[in-house]
């Protein structure tokens, strides 16, 4: 926590590009309006502990209800985080493989899921022990306001914490209220939602039920979805807050379109890779997940915090196959589950503020493995069958001290151990079986420089590890189903150097600097016929910068930048199987640069809306530009995919219902028009595929329609 300053200045958020980036940045923050409104954006990531974000010593942002809402009809991770600098999503447009997400380069290499980072949800873990969650665990149609963390600080989040993203789910309002959204677009896109949320004597209850349909953009790759998010809140004594949280997510169907060669990709990018439609390539999830969190304050400087949750997750899928007449089928039946304990408190040391966490973690998957052969997409034998855990056992310990009036330290390490046991109950010797550990010290300091009240600069370098997950230890080389006790953890050495600044009441700018050492990289050794194999190459660097900003150009009128440019590639010359990758190559599937820009204009005055509802009254319009780099598809450098640009155009009207403006009723019509230009491009890559069938293509020009609609009870 930073020393209290003398005249405290309010914050908002932060984006700015590549590039020209500070030349622009300096145009944007030199137009700032006067006696306008600005936001406060309060942030839990970087401390455990509620603080400013332009406090927090570290790269963090944070995205709100209005964001979330004004970026799309609410299905992917990409549609509102796209704007972070330093985080990279790419749509895949592939809801069997989820979306490709990565921070600094970490997760980038995932074949499917997110992985390397760690993904929280309300507190509890969407981040499975081995580094593996699912960005579809986050329903975004009742989320209030996510954090995106970046850089040291990430890494005392544990194992493959390359970074952490937080939801937060909303709030019961005092007013009971129900509201309920309809989309359609393109590619036979139906989106539908039904949520209620308010107060029923002391008790706060959010219940969240929706619904997702679309046929594609490409062949074979309908999907169907269902999600149910329901949080219940109340005081269990004057001094003690309970959340309940209960989600279920079933998805009956998404097909797998698969990636295309390169021939395949300039004959046409709207059909299915090599064999997917004659196999019937597809995926179905059902998961359930309860969890609690309980906050006790002891007094006004202590409290304790402590969290339980259980799931289970069933996750069926039809592959191609490695044979060239069959195709394959892989099933996991998981259970998970999980506690932890926290004690916060702020002291003083030596007359010194101090304010100080420590912790317990422990994380538990089991899962009972199986697959075989298929035929038409139906089983016709099994070949595999055991049973695999994984868990963690974390200690943790966090303090922010203030050396002067003018300096801050935060320090803090974690000890994690993580285990992994295969029992094999297909083979009769028992080859697929085996069992291995990983063990951890992650430190992490740091130091700021609170130059004035309008400016931090910042210091953090740490370690931290990421071990494989159940999946990348499942195939030995050339896809052999059994337990590879080969690969080693990844061990990396963060630095990062950043600035704050607030320009004025309504410009803020926050810029980035960083670099990462790695060794035993874990890397894609193969991917063929939906499975794939791993290793580890001796050495990695990433060095980069990530630069942010928004400022208002007149009451109306407001402009939001994010710009992100990264140099990652082996530091080391290795071999994969017959391939030698040399020093100096470019690490598959991380754009090499991303810029992220929008230019908003609302009918209201953004300085005199008195909530959030009022806010979103009136008309609003907004252009948005993406940009992204070069996208390398193998470690050898000899596939890649063009970088691209692309336009959105959004518009928005809200009326208000009953009362009061704003304070009653809604109606808020939504229409939005995604790659205006119609712009052909590869929009994700499939790291490393034996094929070749590297691209996943983006869509074409489309269109969304949306209705909201909130009426209190």
């Amino acid at each position: 926590m930073r020393p209290t300053l003398r005249h405290p200045l309010p914050t908002i958020r932060v984006r700015l590009p590549a590039k020209t980036a500070l030349a622009v940045a300096a145009a944007l923050l030199g137009h700032s309006v006067t006696g306008a409104q600005t936001l406060q954006d309060v942030v839990v990531s970087g401390s455990r502990s509620e603080q400013r974000s332009f406090d927090a010593p570290g790269a963090i942002t944070g995205v709100d209800r209005s964001v979330i809402e004004g970026a799309g009809p609410q299905v992917n991770l990409s549609e509102s985080l796209n704007r972070v600098p330093g985080l990279t999503i790419l749509n895949r447009q592939n809801y069997a493989q989820d979306l490709q997400v990565s921070i600094r380069g970490f997760g980038a290499r995932s074949a499917f899921g997110i992985r390397g980072i760690r993904l929280l949800v309300d507190g509890i873990p969407a981040t499975t022990p081995d580094g593996q969650g699912q960005g579809s665990s986050i329903s975004l149609t009742s989320t209030e306001r996510m954090e995106v963390l970046r850089g040291p600080l990430a890494l005392l989040y544990g194992n493959s914490a390359g970074g952490v993203i937080q939801a937060f789910t909303r709030n019961a309002p005092q007013t009971p209220e129900i509201g309920g959204q309809l989309y359609t677009g393109s590619y036979g896109l139906r989106r539908a939602d039904l949520q209620y949320a308010g107060r029923i004597g002391g008790y706060g209850l959010v219940a969240d039920y929706s619904t997702f349909d679309s046929d594609g953009s490409r062949d074979n790759s309908k999907t169907q979805r269902k999600q149910f998010n329901g949080k219940l809140s109340f005081d269990a004594g004057d001094k003690t807050k309970v959340n309940v949280v209960f989600n279920q997510f079933d998805m009956p169907l998404a097909q797998d379109p698969l990636g295309l060669t390169a021939a395949q990709l300039a004959a046409n990018p709207e059909q299915a890779g090599t064999n997917a439609i004659s196999r019937n390539v597809r995926k179905t999830v059902l998961q359930n997940q309860l969890g609690t969190s309980l906050v006790h304050t002891l007094d006004a400087d202590r409290s304790v915090t402590a969290r339980l949750y259980y799931g289970n997750r069933d996750n069926l899928q039809y592959q191609t196959g490695l044979a060239t007449t069959t195709g394959a089928w892989v099933g996991l039946n998981r259970v998970y589950y999980g506690t932890g304990l926290q004690y916060n408190q702020r002291t003083t040391l030596g007359g010194m503020p101090l304010t100080w966490v420590a912790g317990y973690e422990f994380d538990r998957s089991s899962e009972n493995r199986q697959g075989g052969t298929a035929a038409l997409g139906e089983k016709t034998t099994t070949t595999r069958n055991e049973q695999n855990r994984a868990e963690n056992s974390d200690l943790f310990v966090q303090a922010t001290a203030a050396l002067s009036d003018h300096v801050s330290v935060v320090a803090g390490v974690r000890h994690s151990t993580v285990r992994f046991n295969s029992a094999d109950s297909y083979l009769v010797d028992g080859d697929g079986s085996g069992s291995t550990r990983y063990q951890a010290a992650s430190p992490v300091l740091g130091v700021t420089w609170h130059a004035t009240d309008s400016l931090n600069l910042y210091a953090n370098y740490g370690r931290g590890f990421e071990s494989p997950t159940l999946a990348e230890v499942a195939y030995k080389g050339a896809g052999v189903p059994a337990f590879n006790t080969t690969l080693n953890a990844s061990s990396s050495r963060h630095y990062e150097l950043g600035a704050k600044w607030l320009a004025s009441a309504q410009s803020r700018l926050d810029f980035t600097v960083f670099q990462i050492d790695s060794t035993d990289e874990i890397v894609v050794a193969s991917s063929t016929g939906g499975n794939s194999t791993f290793k580890n190459a001796p050495g990695t660097r990433r060095t980069g910068f990530e630069l942010g900003g928004s400022t208002q150009f007149t009451p109306n009128l407001r402009a939001t930048l994010s710009a992100s440019r990264i140099n990652a590639s082996f530091s080391e010359t290795f071999t994969s199987g017959t391939t030698t990758v040399v020093a100096g190559n470019k690490i598959p599937g991380i754009p090499q640069s991303f810029v992220f820009s929008e230019l908003l204009w609302t009918a209201r005055d953004m300085g005199t809306a008195t909530s959030k509802a009022a806010a979103a009254l009136g008309s609003q319009a907004g252009l948005e530009f993406i940009q992204a780099g070069r996208l390398y598809a193998n470690d050898v450098n000899t596939a890649s995919a063009d970088g691209y640009a692309t336009l959105a155009a959004k518009f928005s009207h809200g009326w208000a219902l009953g009362a009061g403006s704003g304070g009653g009723g809604s109606l808020t019509a939504y229409a939005r028009i995604d790659n205006l230009t119609d712009r052909r491009y590869t929009g994700s890559v499939i790291v490393n595929q034996a094929s070749s069938q590297f691209f996943e293509p983006a869509p074409g020009r489309n269109w969304t329609l949306g209705l909201r609609l909130v009426v209190p009870l």
